[in-house]
């Protein structure tokens, strides 16, 4: 018997073992992309996207570390989501915030755009925000892969709020109008039939 049979099954054994305790690092993190959702139609001739946010930088601060950084896949959403399809005036959608946050074994995210529309003279003619925030805590696996999950879960949640304050508060800017809520009518149930 060889010496490296036994360093085979060592070897084996040690992949085992750190697969199982959650220690294999996870390599798949494709990019967060938006395009396949139906676009926000702004009357606008114009939409620039502007990532203000600058992370705080401080130990507590993994935003850098993200796979995906917030502010990256805030630019790609309004990118792909927003669309001019107008003469006159112009959007600016702003990444206020996109933060990671580590605390012990807790992940704190938070995500705020603001989008504003202006007039050709300059003028404002309307504004949105729209903030959220996720937690994840005690999560097993590597600290990239549960960035990468934050980030996608809080992506979702910014993805169904913008759209909702851009159709409640900007519905006049928007080339496609809101549905009228349908009523809903009321059908009799049928009587169960006898056994």
């Amino acid at each position: 018997m060889s010496l490296s049979h036994p360093i085979r099954i060592a070897a084996l054994l040690i992949s085992l073992l750190v697969a199982a305790c959650g220690g294999e690092e996870r390599r798949d993190f494709p990019p967060l992309k938006y395009d396949y959702l139906p676009p926000i139609q702004l009357n606008v001739a114009t939409i620039a996207v502007e990532p203000r946010f600058v992370p705080a930088g401080t130990g507590a601060d993994v935003t850098g570390q993200a796979p995906v950084r917030p502010v990256d896949a805030l630019t790609t959403m309004g990118r792909d989501r927003l669309s001019a399809l107008g003469g006159s005036g112009h959007a600016v959608l702003a990444i206020q915030d996109g933060s990671l946050m580590r605390r012990g074994d807790t992940i704190s995210g938070s995500m705020a755009v603001a989008l504003t529309i202006f007039r050709d003279d300059g003028g404002q003619a309307g504004f949105v925000e729209a903030r959220i925030s996720r937690t994840s805590s005690g999560g097993s696996g590597s600290l990239r892969g549960r960035l990468y999950d934050l980030v996608e879960a809080m992506m979702r949640d910014m993805n169904v709020e913008l759209e909702f304050q851009i159709r409640r508060n900007l519905k006049d800017w928007l080339t496609v109008p809101t549905a009228a809520p349908t009523r809903v009518e009321q059908v009799p149930l049928a009587a169960p039939s006898p056994r």
